[in-house]
């Protein structure tokens, strides 16, 4: 089992992108940063790039991993979106997606993304 919260983020951003590479994604970026804003992934699919938040949990005491992204976060996601487009200008069509993982031990046991999530 992940001993603290970062190896808990490391282990569910290793089971999304192999998750999402599955799924036909191409991953591009990890722990992609500007100034004080992160994301998570960075993948592209087609003629669309993905900006994709994981949320990992070990257990649903405090709720269900997507339940804890709120506005604050959605505004952060927005704003480094807007800073990777203008170093990137190629990219037309952007999606904001999240990617939750519940883990038992090292090993997902539930994997649910929402797609095109926005608010």
């Amino acid at each position: 089992m992940p001993q603290n919260n970062q190896e808990k983020g490391k282990a569910g951003e290793d089971i999304a992108a192999q998750y999402l590479m599955e799924k036909g994604f191409v991953i591009m970026e990890r722990n992609w940063r500007h100034r004080h804003l992160e994301v998570d992934l960075i993948a592209s699919k087609g003629k669309m790039l993905h900006f994709i938040e994981v949320k990992t949990r070990t257990s649903l005491r405090y709720g269900y991993p997507e339940e804890s992204i709120g506005k604050e976060k959605m505004q952060f996601l927005k704003f480094a979106s807007a800073a990777y487009q203008y170093q990137h200008p190629s990219w037309k069509y952007i999606q904001f997606d999240v990617v939750a993982i519940l883990l038992q031990g090292q090993k997902a046991i539930e994997i649910f993304m929402i797609e095109d999530i926005y608010y």
